[in-house]
This record gives C-alpha cells, structure tokens and sequence, in this order.
C-alpha cells in the first residue's frame, strides 16, 4: 500500500518568498529520511517553497482563473511530502509519528488511490493510466 505524507508546518501560509527551513531542523529530517531510506519504504520525497511563491488555478463554470500566493484565506498549507509503501494505515502512521516535527505541526497521512480500488464501471475509463504512471518521470 502506498501513502503520501503530507507535511503541514505551523505558520508556513505566511513565510515570505525564498523562505528556508533551519539548517538544524534540515539535518534532523535528514536522519528521519535517511530511516524511512534504510528501511526500504521510502518512494519518494520533497519540500515545498511557501505559498507566497505558488499560485491557484480554480475553475468557475470550466474557466479557469490564476491566483498568484500568498493565499489570504489559507489556513493551512503544504510544506512538503514523503511517498511510502507500507502494509498497512497503521505502519505509515507509526513512520509519520517518528519525524521530527515542531509544536502544532500536522503529518496528514492518506492513502494512494490504486487501480485495484475501483469497481469495474470506473476501471473501464482508466484505460492507459497504468502506462502513465510508468512513463512518469522518477
């Protein structure tokens, strides 16, 4: 089973552009990364500029319109992710417990949609999406 941690840092929806995390604070996710590496569950993983750097694209009758950050009204934000391929629920929220977050910060853990989760009806229009996944880029 895949999961996708999602980091939630405390305040991130107001760093300024070209905001960094602290060095300290980097060589701590450093070791917890290089855990999640030697144990063979780790798939993927990024950090994320602030809000302040990115834009939203939302749509109102299929138009979309561009927003460019900071987000007034966001209340809480990404500031990176981990991809993980566990057993279990119960095993990717023991590794999202051990990472070395601040006080008020939020590991959101959710699982990857499979292929194999949809009934038939659905599966009938994911014709191809296999073969998307593994022509991304890694």
């Amino acid at each position: 089973m895949r999961f996708m941690m999602l980091v939630i840092p405390k305040g991130y929806e107001q760093a300024k552009p070209g905001t960094l995390p602290d060095p300290k604070l980097v060589e701590k996710m450093m070791k917890y990364n290089e855990s999640l590496q030697k144990a063979g569950v780790l798939l993927a993983l990024d950090g994320l500029h602030p809000p302040s750097m990115g834009s939203r694209v939302s749509f109102s009758d299929g138009k979309p319109t561009v927003t460019d950050g900071p987000f007034a009204e966001a209340k809480e934000v990404l500031g990176g992710y981990w991809m993980i391929q566990v057993k279990s629920k119960a095993e990717a929220v023991e590794w999202a417990s051990r990472a070395p977050m601040g006080n008020n910060e939020i590991i959101e853990v959710r699982q990857v949609q499979e292929f194999s989760d949809f009934p038939p009806e659905t599966k009938k229009h994911l014709d191809g999406y296999s073969e998307m996944q593994k022509a991304a880029p890694k």
